[in-house]
């Protein structure tokens, strides 16, 4: 095809008798272009001889019933039952542990951290391993509902909201220190450190509660420039009564009496801060600490609880102003609320009611109350600190020195 016709003439480019010749790069043209149609028709081709090959033996295979291994398949032979082996031994290493591992999990859920699929029985049951409270920010707005259980020597909070709370000291949370008025946010920091101190060692110090004194509230913490304060609470310790009773700022058992189960105070409340008048740095305190005891038997397995409530205002002054310690605390206010304690007894120490002591002090009186509702106010917020009121409070609360006799009713759990 690409070769070119031959004149009739014997001399190309000249005419013929039947007409002209063909010009070179026409027929040039013409080749190319023919080529080109015939490699992008769809005639038939004939298959090259490999094709030939490879159709004839796969033919002969299918005739014999043989079928070519699939693509990708394990391949077959001695190595590759090694590898096989090796390779279903390493899964039943790997897949046995793990199933035993779900099945576990699947029994008893609260193995896993965090309980991440709300499965915490305990939560409900008010055992010490119950999931904590977060700590709390805002006012409470309502009492917490009922906790199922019984307290027991291994268990003394079951049964009670206290299971969650926090652990002592870990319960009182400060809130982040910022400057305030001619206070630096050091300065302001290390003043809600000294209120920290002041309610842990009045209120969760071992040595406290067994009837010890407090000095490092006393000592460490109040400015000894507010006399009358400081001089009142070292006499009603020395010499505790009805019209100056330590239980209105520490909490104190009887060690004959009465012994502490285990070594944990459940504690709950907040800290908060603000400007005070003339400059001056005011942080509110509110807490509850919750007590569990047993008889002073140590055969004894019977276990109480005491609830004690504690609201106190304490005071920052700028010694540029005041007669006053720098970084020393002033206190402005000061109430209390004891649940679980005997009523008109006032030794300086709390009494919690057990039913193999029997009952002491007088009868209970006055309307019953919910210890762990921590929505209601106690005390009177225009008191001065050493004469505030109480609100109904249910157990043994300090009277300010020429108050009458005060409410000590029954409580609704303990």
């Amino acid at each position: 095809m690409s070769e070119k016709p031959s004149g009739q003439s014997g001399q190309s480019g000249e005419p013929d008798g039947s007409g002209e010749s063909i010009p070179d790069d026409v027929w040039e043209r013409f080749v190319q272009d023919s080529e080109r149609d015939i490699r992008l028709s769809e005639a038939p081709k004939e298959p090259s001889a490999r094709a030939r090959m490879v159709t004839e033996r796969l033919r002969r295979q299918e005739a014999r019933g043989e079928l070519p291994p699939a693509w990708r398949a394990d391949p077959v032979g001695p190595r590759s039952k090694g590898r096989g082996a090796r390779r279903r031994r390493v899964w039943t290493a790997i897949g046995v542990p793990l199933a035993l591992a779900v099945a576990v999990v699947a029994m008893k859920p609260s193995l896993l951290p965090g309980d991440p699929f709300g499965t915490d029985a305990n939560a409900d049951t008010g055992s010490r391993s119950a999931s904590p409270l977060p700590a709390e920010t805002a006012p409470e707005t309502a009492a917490p509902g009922s906790v199922p259980g019984t307290a027991t020597p291994d268990e003394p909070f079951a049964g009670s909201p206290a299971a969650r709370y926090a652990d002592g000291a870990a319960g009182i949370v400060l809130p982040e220190a910022k400057a305030v008025g001619v206070f630096s946010k050091a300065q302001v920091e290390a003043a809600l450190e000294q209120s920290k101190v002041l309610l842990v060692d009045a209120n969760i110090n071992g040595r406290t509660l067994l009837g010890g004194t407090p000095e490092t509230v006393l000592g460490k913490v109040l400015d000894p420039k507010q006399p009358e304060l400081v001089d009142e609470l070292r006499s009603s310790l020395r010499k505790p009564g009805k019209g100056h009773d330590p239980l209105r700022f520490f909490s104190r058992f009887d060690r004959d009496e009465v012994r502490l189960v285990g070594d944990v105070v459940k504690t709950r409340g907040r800290t908060t801060f603000e400007a005070g008048e003339a400059g001056a740095l005011d942080i509110h305190v509110d807490y509850t600490f919750v007590y569990a005891l047993a008889p002073a038997d140590p055969d004894s397995t019977e276990v109480a609880r005491t609830i004690v409530r504690r609201v106190i205002d304490l005071r920052l002054l700028d010694p540029a102003k005041y007669e006053a310690t720098p970084g020393r605390l002033a206190v402005t206010r000061y109430d209390d609320d004891i649940a679980n304690s005997a009523c008109d007894v006032h030794d300086g120490f709390l009494h919690p009611r057990l039913a193999s002591v029997g009952p002491t002090g007088a009868p209970p009186s006055g309307p019953a109350v919910d210890p762990y509702d921590r929505s209601r106010d106690i005390g009177d917020d225009s008191g001065d600190a050493g004469d505030s009121t109480d609100s109904g409070n249910s157990g043994n609360s300090g009277d300010s020195g020429d108050s009458g006799a005060e409410p000590c009713g029954t409580v609704s759990r303990t």
